[in-house]
């Protein structure tokens, strides 16, 4: 068979337009393969970019949450320490008002020793030994068992300098300068109630006068 020597239908030129095809059709798959691959990178960075967004509003949500949530915890405390601090209170002024109570019953209990000791100082000799008396005796032990079982203690004030908070002057007595503002006598006997005083002591204050 028999090629015409001119025109595209030779072997040579058939072949080279067949290349050219090949060629083109590779170039235009390329070209639409890296359009493909574009399109997909930008839809790739689209999702990224809003799963961001997203996290980050998770992430300032979870902040707000946690914000909230240490208000209350804080809150909370606050309200168990108020809570407690009051139970303390109450506590504490129910004990006040016990022990001023007792206080009070106490010191109106005071007078009778008083008067029992006063009996006794004076007592004839000849009713010493009388039944009664011991048992009167018995009695005075026994309150004053139970004063000290309460707290309650007698204190000395003679001698000592004169302190208006356990001594209460009802007179001034001229002495020597060296008993000058000391208690020289007394009358009645100061009484405290565990750390503060039930009754001071009733005396008489030394008034030292130069010789």
């Amino acid at each position: 068979m028999t090629y015409p020597s001119h025109g595209w239908h030779t072997p040579g030129r058939f072949q080279l337009l067949l290349e050219v095809h090949h060629i083109m059709a590779y170039d235009e798959e390329k070209g639409h393969n890296e359009a493909h691959t574009d399109e997909e990178e930008t839809e790739q960075v689209a999702d990224e970019n809003e799963h961001e967004k997203e996290n980050e509003e998770l992430k300032k949500a979870l902040a707000a949450e946690k914000e909230r949530s240490d208000a209350n915890l804080a809150g909370w405390q606050r309200a168990t320490a108020d809570l407690a601090n009051f139970r303390k209170e109450v506590e504490r002024q129910r004990g006040d008002t016990v022990r001023n109570a007792n206080a009070d019953l106490l010191r109106r209990l005071l007078p009778i020793v008083d008067d029992m000791e006063r009996a006794f100082q004076t007592l004839p000799a000849d009713l010493a030994k009388v039944p009664w008396v011991d048992g009167m005796r018995l009695i005075e032990r026994k309150t004053l068992s139970i004063f000290e079982q309460e707290g309650v203690t007698p204190y000395s004030a003679l001698g000592q300098e004169f302190d208006p908070a356990y001594h209460d002057a009802i007179a001034m007595e001229d002495t020597d300068p060296e008993n000058d503002g000391k208690v020289v006598g007394e009358i009645v006997q100061g009484y405290r109630f565990r750390d503060r005083v039930l009754r001071p002591a009733l005396v008489r204050v030394g008034r030292g006068r130069k010789t």
